[in-house]
């Protein structure tokens, strides 16, 4: 099936699943969680855009240049838009008029005619479009694109009037319920740029996990929910503090996602598990440390004039309450237990609340590695991992890449210099120290002596310079050579045998790369 995008009708009683793999669109009912149609398409769908009065959707099938529009009553597909390329997501804007599609094999948006299925207009933009999205107002639409920018077009001109430079490789996008704030997804650097749409300016940078997909904001805007197709997990941003507070583990390959409109859970797409699953937002976050202290969003309807909110039999303090929403700070508590709200009206169970120990770290391998950052995956042990929000090697925000209640596995990002930096595990539960990693320069080389020896190999070399210490390999002319590291001054390697006589270049690599040492010359054997 190979599931992409997802899109709830308006009200929320169906789900639309975009299935590149298959080449359908899956209608989900909401009310019992089941897929009650199925719908043939070109080849590639991606993504489901519906109108504001819900009887059209807009599929953006890529493999075919084409979008498909479908009748909603009908589940029938009832005309075929060609557009251009790889069209990969649309948006309509909200008097239902016109659509905008982003072709991620070009440098356009088609700007599509709802009335009469035709396209009147084509915006140039970056290259790579991808995610786009229309402010409520109708004013402006926002299209991020894989060239590093986030265009942003006049509806009224269909012109760009602004180019917004975001994180490396800007992928996909959301705008918070009044629209004065957008979120954008950079795939390339794992995290999500806030601009303020009044000044279109980038005011918070946010680090979430690995390869972040679709992300959707809470209908009271307080959350920001990011799929991270790498470690299956769905990162939450508070976004009054810009920070993320929870990641929850989902299925296998994290894409699409959608909040209901009452804001008390969510769908995800798990593009590699086939599946879609659903998440529970009423308790946010729904973990925190045993000595409590974490502040919690609790949503659900009629919780006005609540008199008390428990955690198990525990109760919380309420900082912040109206009728859908209250804030509390979780009380000191052990286990799982369920979070109940009193009102006069009664009590009524809204979720469940995880208490997580303190994590402990015991080891990381490989402990060392380049200044300037590796792609090379770095697993840190220990105890009570699972759920870990964050990563710090230093002051330098590492990339999660995978998640277990024994291990992270993570990327390191590049350090200021050389040296060993504290490295830091955040849960729930609290922060995990202990452990150092060290950043480690190119090494140089000052001295290889002796500099001649036999074709025969055996030569024992003492190459001498700095930052040796994390040597990994010594070769001679390509060759690999037995060696052995005395100190970060000091490394003894043995020449291996070469086929012919002459002088050969001897490289020491590193961590952050090789460093050539200089001339070796091999000799020639005497013979009778």
């Amino acid at each position: 099936m190979l599931p992409q995008g997802i899109t709830l009708s308006p009200g929320g009683a169906r789900a639309y699943v975009a299935n590149r793999g298959s080449d359908t669109v899956s209608v989900i009912d909401t009310a019992t969680d089941t897929v009650t149609a199925t719908i043939p398409t070109g080849a590639g769908p991606d993504y489901v855009a519906i109108s504001p009065d819900g009887t059209r959707g807009y599929v953006t099938v890529s493999g075919a240049g084409l979008v498909s529009v479908l009748d909603t009553a009908t589940n029938a597909l009832v005309a075929d838009i060609p557009v251009g390329d790889g069209p990969t997501v649309a948006a309509v804007t909200p008097d239902g008029t016109r659509v905008y599609v982003t072709q991620q094999a070009g440098t356009t948006v088609s700007v599509i005619d709802a009335a009469t299925n035709t396209v009147t207009d084509t915006v140039p933009v970056g290259a790579g479009g991808t995610g786009v999205v229309i402010t409520p107002d109708g004013t402006r639409a926002y299209v991020a694109c894989f060239s590093g920018s986030v265009s942003v077009i006049d509806t009224a001109t269909n012109t760009v009037t602004t180019t917004i430079t975001a994180g490396d490789v800007p992928i996909l996008l959301a705008l918070n319920p009044d629209g004065s704030r957008l979120y954008v997804t950079n795939a390339g650097s794992s995290t999500v740029s806030v601009v303020d749409t009044a000044t279109n300016a980038v005011i918070a940078t946010v680090g979430v996990s690995a390869q972040p997909r679709f992300l959707a904001v809470s209908p009271d805007g307080a959350h920001v929910f990011v799929a991270n197709a790498f470690p299956d997990t769905v990162s939450v941003i508070e976004t009054a503090t810009h920070t993320v507070v929870e990641n929850i583990g989902v299925g296998a390959g994290p894409t699409g996602l959608a909040v209901f409109p009452d804001g008390t859970h969510a769908y995800v797409v798990n593009a590699e598990a086939n599946t879609v699953g659903v998440i529970a937002t009423t308790v946010i976050p729904d973990q925190g440390s045993t000595a409590g202290g974490a502040t919690v969003t609790v949503t659900g309807h009629h919780l006005a004039n609540a008199t008390a909110v428990r955690f198990g039999t525990a109760q919380a303090a309420v900082t912040a309450n109206t009728d859908t929403s209250l804030t509390v700070t979780s009380p000191a508590g052990g286990g799982v237990v369920p979070v109940t709200v009193t009102t006069p009206g009664g009590t009524g169970f809204l979720g469940t609340f995880y208490y997580v120990p303190l994590p402990a770290l015991t080891g990381i391998s490989p402990a060392a590695g380049p200044v300037g950052g590796s792609d090379d995956e770095i697993v840190i042990t220990g105890r009570n991992l699972s759920g870990a929000i964050n990563v710090y090697f230093g002051s330098t925000r590492a990339v999660i890449q995978s998640v277990s209640d024994t291990q992270v596995t993570v990327r390191a990002a590049g350090a200021p210099g050389p040296g060993g930096v504290a490295v830091t595990v955040i849960t729930a539960g609290g922060s995990a120290v202990g452990l150092t990693y060290t950043y480690v320069s190119q090494p140089t080389v000052t001295d290889i002596s002796p500099n001649t020896g036999p074709t025969s190999g055996g030569t024992i070399v003492t190459i001498t310079g700095t930052g040796l210490a994390y040597t990994e390999q010594v070769t001679f002319n390509g060759v690999l050579a037995p060696f052995e590291v005395v100190s970060d001054t000091s490394v003894v390697a043995t020449s291996p045998p070469s086929g012919a006589a002459g002088p050969v270049t001897v490289m020491v690599t590193g961590p952050d790369g090789s460093t050539p040492s200089g001339g070796f010359t091999y000799v020639a054997d005497p013979d009778i």
